[in-house]
């Protein structure tokens, strides 16, 4: 199996939240992928895919893109594996949480993330993100970067649905970690790799939480190349 992966100037910096969660994924389902990095101008690497955007992997021939659907394909695929979702009413639930933390957490993150996620890149690349993300965020880059000590007190306030659901069990899957847990867990990554700003308190719940994510398989994130 090959993983299509985003990466900085640096190839080994893999930054995407939507790869972090298909590696995770990918890591309790026992497998271990050929990791190919991609950059955000050159698609060509999976262009057989169909696909605009990572994650992407290629499994024997098959070709699957984003992070949900690669989830199900490996949930389908590989059954004798620890299931990521514990059955069919896991993955109804998994997939609210998915939608929630892209439309909570990684729209919350990004403008305190995107100047950060820019000096990770080539220069063509910068250029590129600067162009597309700018319109998007109606400022600078610096700008939304100028005003995250203000943003980030938002985003914590708006994270107490997991802080009400960490205070009763470990994971959001529950006793063990589900892929409920690595759709929110992708953004953490995203800014664990990116940047040195404290996105979380050090007393928060969730921080605890998040720590226990970083040591699962071995300290696969905890020991991911970062640019800070």
């Amino acid at each position: 199996m090959r993983l299509f992966e985003l990466t900085g100037s640096d190839a080994e910096l893999s930054f995407s939240p939507f790869v972090w969660r298909t590696r995770m994924a990918l890591a309790h389902k026992g497998i271990t992928p050929e990791r190919v990095a991609t950059r955000f101008l050159d698609k060509s690497a999976f262009a057989p895919s169909g696909s605009k955007t990572v994650p992407v992997i290629e499994d024997n021939g098959e070709w699957v893109s984003q992070a949900w659907d690669i989830a199900c394909y490996l949930e389908k695929t590989y059954p004798d594996a620890p299931s990521l979702f514990g059955g069919p009413l896991g993955m109804g639930q998994a997939r609210f949480i998915d939608s929630w933390a892209d439309a909570t957490i990684l729209r919350g993150l990004f403008p305190m993330l995107a100047a950060d996620i820019c000096a990770c890149l080539d220069a063509e690349d910068q250029a590129y993100f600067r162009s597309t993300r700018e319109p998007h965020l109606g400022c600078s880059l610096e700008e939304a970067k100028a005003g995250r000590d203000k943003a980030v007190i938002a985003l914590r306030k708006a994270l107490d649905p997991m802080r009400g659901t960490l205070r009763h069990q470990p994971f959001l899957g529950g006793e063990t970690p589900s892929y409920a847990d690595y759709s929110v867990f992708g953004p953490f990554v995203w800014a664990h790799c990116c940047t040195d700003f404290a996105i979380l308190e050090d007393d928060d719940i969730i921080t605890q939480w998040r720590a226990r994510m970083f040591d699962l398989f071995d300290g696969l994130a905890r020991t991911a190349k970062r640019a800070v």
